[in-house]
């Protein structure tokens, strides 16, 4: 590897550790309680667009009239997509809820911020 290239491998480095210090003061500064709000809020939303998804989805399949359909079928259809919808969810889903996680992150340690500048200027 020849010195240059040592250089760029070397400031690589230096701006993901400086991301990754940064992502961590922001955890730090967030209360445990707030950060499970966040997660179930996160999970909640990734399991209401899953369930979204898969309700267009099956409003394409036709009821096999030999085996199902009928009233029943029509009332529980939705109930067993919003099952499958947080079933998903809750095994990892499709990875909406963690880049929403990082987003209120983001948001809830901007206004932490901002509310300690706001004291700072109080004082």
């Amino acid at each position: 590897m020849d010195i240059q290239g040592a250089l760029i491998n070397s400031a690589t480095l230096n701006n993901a550790q400086a991301k990754t210090d940064a992502a961590s003061q922001k955890l730090n500064a967030i209360n445990p309680n707030k950060m499970d709000k966040i997660n179930n809020a996160a999970k909640e939303f990734e399991a209401v667009f899953i369930t979204q998804m898969m309700s267009h989805m099956f409003n394409s399949v036709d009821v096999d009239p030999m085996f199902g359909g009928g009233q029943g079928e029509e009332m529980f259809r939705s109930m067993m997509v919003e099952e499958y919808g947080n079933q998903l969810a809750n095994a990892g889903g499709i990875g909406i809820a963690e880049q929403v996680t990082a987003k209120l992150i983001d948001m809830q340690a901007m206004m932490n911020a901002q509310a300690n500048s706001q004291a700072n200027r109080a004082e």
